[in-house]
């Protein structure tokens, strides 16, 4: 356990030691850099390596087999392996694939018609990627949510880090933070049940190529779950929209992406409570899963998540410390290369193979190199793997009713517990619906508390779960 503890702790301080740096790309996604002078800014397409064999690419001293795409699987347009790194010329990005009028039907039974479409205005959001103020009335209504509940009074981490505050890190069994150490309560998902089933994902978007994603997607008859993040989803409403309407699941991602266990409960509530209403006032859901950025959670931000009705959806890691990250991030950030990315993910796959369960990966639609990993290299390899992985949305692979991942349509029967609170979404004042079966209204979840479920969660060996 000690081993696994220490592997876990240097995977883990890499990964957040490189978090500033994906912080800075994340506010360049609008305005990706020019091309140097000289070449093109345009990207000359590619095909995927096709055929019956394999293709070795080797860069450095790293080799990679890649497998072959099915016959005729040529459209994604992703450059050869060896040339996917952070200073590749871009290719031109694609329009969104449809267009949707108000009151168009979703594929969620009984969620309401699209709303009126979204025009931005600068004077009803928060400044994008920047934490939330925390006194405007918007957050002031949704400190309400917590009302009841036994939030922990665990301070803010000095940085979300292991190595930026030793003094927490020394506390995270007891605080169950999954940043330093892995630990996790029975109200996170973690994994999908089927063994040789993995949960499809995508955080950070919607970005300026995720209409590849959805292209390639559509291609395989395949969903996955989009964690989006607040500070995207008012930039491009219009892929959102594209992304529910084609049956993808809708999660919340944060507003700014900042490591939630740095910031205070108020803050915590900004970030989840700005995303939510912008993925409402475009979609006319409210999700009720959220993703942590950086998985950076603690049981005083799982209680915040919960209360405000929205269940934690983490990432999978075996039992000897492997972590299912594609590490397709550390790509745009210049820090591997994409040959080494895919070689981290066929590491995933044999670890994969390993456990009983099947699993969930981190993956990446907000920065080009990421989607061309995804759709020209990693999702063909569990496709044609042997045997091949079957890819599956997460709430899809969880077997959660597509029901329950919205607010407005669940029967809260298959989460941790039921919640039965008016949610006041847009933050006025006035309740739009409510948590729990039918949403029809209930006797509030207070005495039993969250953290209560929580302390006890850990108190069980078999519901602290180190993965």
């Amino acid at each position: 356990m000690k081993l696994q503890v220490l592997t876990l702790f240097c995977a883990t301080q890499l990964a957040l030691v490189s978090a500033s740096q994906h912080e800075r790309l994340l506010h360049r996604r609008q305005n990706p850099a020019p091309a140097p002078s000289g070449t093109s800014s345009t990207r000359a397409p590619s095909a995927a390596p096709t055929g019956s064999g394999v293709t070795t690419v080797t860069s450095t001293s790293v080799t990679v087999v890649t497998p072959p795409l099915a016959s005729g699987a040529t459209a994604t347009n992703a450059p050869p392996l060896a040339s996917i790194t952070m200073s590749m010329p871009t290719q031109a990005t694609l329009a969104v694939g449809s267009t949707y009028s108000k009151g168009a039907t979703p594929p969620i039974s009984g969620a309401p018609g699209l709303p009126t479409p979204f025009v931005f205005k600068m004077s009803e959001w928060p400044a994008q990627d920047r934490v939330p103020d925390t006194n405007s009335p918007e957050v002031q209504e949704w400190m309400k949510e917590l009302d009841g509940f036994n939030i922990p009074g665990f301070s803010p981490t000095a940085d979300g880090s292991c190595g930026g505050d030793p003094a927490a890190a020394a506390q995270a069994q007891q605080r169950g933070w999954w940043t330093c150490g892995g630990w996790t309560r029975d109200t996170d998902i973690t994994a999908c049940p089927d063994k040789g089933t993995w949960g499809v994902s995508f955080d950070d978007g919607p970005g300026p190529y995720t209409q590849n994603v959805l292209d390639y997607l559509k291609s395989k008859d395949i969903h996955a779950t989009f964690f989006v993040v607040g500070s995207r989803v008012i930039e491009r409403p219009a892929v959102l929209i594209e992304e529910y309407m084609s049956g993808h699941e809708i999660s919340v991602h944060t507003w700014s992406h900042r490591p939630l266990t740095s910031l205070t409960t108020a803050e915590v509530v900004a970030e989840l409570g700005w995303t939510r209403k912008a993925i409402h006032t475009v979609l006319g859901v409210t999700p009720t899963t959220m993703r942590p950025p950086f998985g950076d959670i603690d049981d005083r931000v799982r209680a915040i998540s919960l209360a405000m009705g929205m269940v934690p959806i983490m990432w999978t890691r075996t039992p000897s410390g492997g972590v299912f990250d594609t590490n397709d991030w550390r790509v745009a950030a210049g820090q591997v290369t994409g040959v080494q990315s895919f070689q981290t993910f066929q590491t995933i796959l044999n670890n994969a193979s390993g456990i009983d369960t099947g699993f969930i990966v981190l993956q990446h639609d907000i920065h080009e190199v990421t989607v061309d990993l995804a759709v020209g290299y990693t999702l063909d390899a569990a496709i044609h793997h042997n045997p091949p992985y079957s890819l599956k949305a997460i709430g899809e692979c969880t077997k959660t009713p597509a029901t329950n991942l919205y607010l407005e349509t669940t029967q809260n029967s298959t989460f941790p517990y039921t919640n039965r609170t008016n949610v006041d979404v847009d933050g006025d004042g006035k309740a739009e619906t409510t948590k729990g079966a039918g949403g029809s209204s209930g006797a509030e979840f207070t005495q039993a508390s969250i953290f209560t479920a929580l302390l006890a969660a850990a108190a069980a060996t078999s519901s602290l779960l180190f993965i």
